[in-house]
């Protein structure tokens, strides 16, 4: 069965950040993508007989043969430009990773016509300060926060992203320009496999843990970050979003649910 014809956006920009990360930018096809909320989501898909990449490995499971294969992502863009950014990690023997790393410009892809999710700082006072902590990939929603509005927020604003390698931290950057620009805000990164930086590395190589633990956002902000007067914010590796909760739940910080506000808002791969 052919698909193809389900494919309703172009990729116009396809960068290899790492031999395992790539950011992507899709632009909808004769429609526009409707205003979302910096933090949402969106779901790609590809036609199973799609091309994978060299670096990919044997399928854990062959995809069906008639539909699209799906998968959600966190936008990384603003929320006001016409282009739609991702940044995606290639798991080897995934289903759908490998067919999007494969993607040149102007290859076709499928997207939603709609973003979803419920992690935005909506709900979180603009006098509230802000801890953004990812591992990998889970930057991405940060991005389209700071990109957005997020930076003229009175509170603070700080990230703290990990990776295995430098080359692993997409948008350092970026990251590092905005907290020269922005006196509110703070980008501390870190690395946990330093001997295979091939020019060295004289950052933290902390886990992200051990960071916080260690009272390093009470040093960066000049005070300590409680539930009165901070929320957080975890996205990527479910063991450190894990984690982190049990280490937060010392501090008094407790889970944001509908039926119950909180300060630790959390989104797992």
């Amino acid at each position: 069965m052919n698909l193809s014809g389900e494919l309703n956006c172009v990729i116009t920009q396809s960068i290899q950040v790492s031999p395992i990360m790539k950011i992507i930018k899709v632009k909808p096809v004769e429609w526009s993508f409707p205003a979302f909320t910096a933090g949402q989501f969106v779901a790609l898909g590809l036609p199973p007989e799609a091309p994978r990449c060299i670096e990919s490995t044997e399928e854990f499971a062959a995809p069906a043969t008639d539909k699209l294969i799906k998968r959600a992502y966190s936008i990384a863009s603003s929320s006001t430009e016409n282009a739609v950014e991702f940044y995606v990690t290639l798991v080897h023997s995934g289903q759908l990773t490998p067919r999007l790393f494969e993607l040149h410009i102007g290859d076709q892809v499928w997207m939603g016509k709609k973003a979803v999710g419920m992690f935005t700082l909506d709900e979180v006072s603009p006098e509230r300060n802000v801890v953004l902590i990812a591992t990998g990939t889970g930057v991405a929603p940060y991005m389209s926060m700071l990109r957005s509005n997020a930076l003229t927020r009175k509170g603070k604003m700080m990230v703290i992203h990990g990776a295995a390698n430098s080359w692993d931290l997409g948008y350092s950057s970026e990251l590092k320009l905005l907290a020269s620009l922005f006196g509110n805000f703070t980008y501390h990164p870190t690395i946990t496999e330093p001997l295979k930086e091939p020019s060295g590395w004289d950052g933290d190589t902390r886990f992200i843990g051990d960071i916080w633990a260690s009272g390093t956002v009470q040093e960066k902000w000049g005070f300590k970050p409680l539930p009165e007067n901070t929320e957080i914010f975890l996205c990527g590796n479910p063991k450190m979003i894990e984690g982190m909760k049990e280490l937060l739940a010392t501090d008094g910080f407790i889970d944001h649910k509908k039926t119950r506000p909180g300060q630790i808002h959390a989104e797992e791969f």
